[in-house]
């Protein structure tokens, strides 16, 4: 009988917690929204893979290496995107969204080294130099901008609606978002804005607010480009290619031909004339390009229609999800990665300006395919949260007596958080 009890006892005893549970999870299963995530990224990573093969073969073989050297470079780094998928997937929301904010700031120390002792390539300081890869911390950024925002909803809502403590608070994303232009990187520095911007928008940031920062930032872009003539002729490239077909409008005018060489079937897999040093970076910015010689309009057709899904999968993790603050997360990284889809086919057919930003899953590039598979773990886990939270809407605060203006103070906030005008 003693040893029955004992053994009772012993069976009776909770489960003992891992080292790390609180910050992982087991990996969470079974949502129709989160399969949904997963299928349509399966897909594109699938197809992106293929995609870099072929267009990377020219790029190989011109650097004495084997056909497919770059693709086993790819390869690997789909390996560590995986492993940055599972973690993401698996990482507990409340604790990632906490330290969000040391995150952040550990991206800006990875962008201040990059000016300091990044690695240089193709007119631009971006990467740094850790041997097993060339770490680009502006990639990093805009999953630091994601979390960071949505932390930044959560804890100071009440004080968003106010013109200068918005300013006050944005401020981590402003400076990356400058250092980035440093680099020279003004393409990847308008998606982190422009996250920043869409994700304060849904939070409820007023229309008053928003178009101050919409002109302001015309007003700095207008300046930038009076700053830099050689950036704006660059840039307003787009508009009149064959003004310089042999220098700034060599690049689109090459992507023309091989997309117009396509047809509607394409020229078969593999079977590209562009990639074979007619067409610069045919597997990084301008891999679209050789997808439609290869695969036609029909080829072409088929990344649009994966990444329309991945637009509406993402948004359906965003309406259906009970907490209004991992609902920021998922529109970050769903304006994030259609964003980057629309800018660079636009770059490619012409009808916008060449800035370097990538195809997500589909260009070659470490750092940002490892990034892009960690944002959709972390989709994937919003996906199947079930927490609740409480208000976190921005409100405008409306100054209304004298001693507000003269102090320059948040109105006192209610019982219940919101603003209320002082002296009453």
């Amino acid at each position: 009988m003693a040893r029955l009890a004992t053994t009772t006892r012993r069976t009776e005893r909770p489960p003992r917690r891992g080292r790390f549970a609180w910050l992982l999870q087991p990996l969470p299963r079974g949502d129709a929204n989160g399969r949904m995530i997963l299928a349509v990224t399966t897909l594109l990573v699938t197809f992106g893979t293929i995609a870099v093969a072929s267009a990377s073969e020219g790029q190989s073989s011109a650097n004495g290496a084997s056909s497919w050297a770059l693709l086993i470079h790819d390869a690997a780094y789909l390996v560590f995107g995986l492993a940055a998928f599972y973690v993401m997937a698996r990482i507990r929301l409340d604790q990632l969204v906490r330290y969000a904010r040391h995150l952040t700031f550990v991206g800006l120390g990875l962008l201040v080294a990059v000016e300091l002792v990044g690695v240089s390539a193709n007119g631009g300081q971006r990467w740094l130099n850790l041997k097993l890869i060339n770490l680009q911390p502006s990639e990093l950024f805009k999953l630091c901008t994601v979390l960071y925002v949505a932390w930044l909803v959560q804890r100071h809502h009440n004080e968003l609606g106010h013109a200068r403590q918005l300013s006050l608070w944005t401020l981590p994303v402003l400076v990356g978002a400058g250092l980035i232009i440093l680099e020279p990187d003004i393409g990847t520095s308008s998606v982190v804005l422009a996250i920043g911007y869409v994700m304060l928008a849904v939070a409820g940031l007023s229309r008053r607010l928003l178009t101050r920062i919409a002109g302001l930032g015309v007003l700095i872009f207008g300046a930038y480009m009076i700053a830099k003539p050689y950036a704006a002729s660059r840039f307003f490239s787009f508009l009149h290619p064959n003004l310089d077909p042999l220098g700034s409008g060599y690049q689109l005018t090459q992507s023309k031909i091989g997309l117009g060489a396509g047809g509607l079937t394409g020229l078969g897999l593999g079977h590209s004339r562009e990639k074979w040093g007619l067409l610069p970076n045919p597997h990084t910015d301008f891999i679209f390009t050789i997808i439609g010689e290869e695969l036609g309009y029909v080829g072409s057709l088929v990344v649009l229609g994966l990444f329309v899904w991945f637009l509406f999968a993402g948004l359906r993790v965003a309406r259906t999800c009970t907490n209004p603050v991992y609902q920021l997360l998922a529109v970050g990284v769903t304006t994030w990665i259609t964003l980057e889809a629309i800018i660079n086919i636009f770059s490619v057919v012409g009808w916008w300006a060449v800035t370097g930003i990538p195809l997500p899953f589909f260009s070659y590039g470490g750092t940002a395919l490892i990034t892009e598979l960690a944002a959709v773990g972390l989709l994937y886990n919003v996906a199947h949260d079930r927490s609740r939270a409480g208000d976190v809407t921005i409100r405008e605060h409306h100054v209304s007596t004298y001693r507000d203006v003269v102090g320059g103070g948040l109105p006192r906030r209610d019982r219940h958080g919101y603003g209320r005008p002082r002296g009453r």
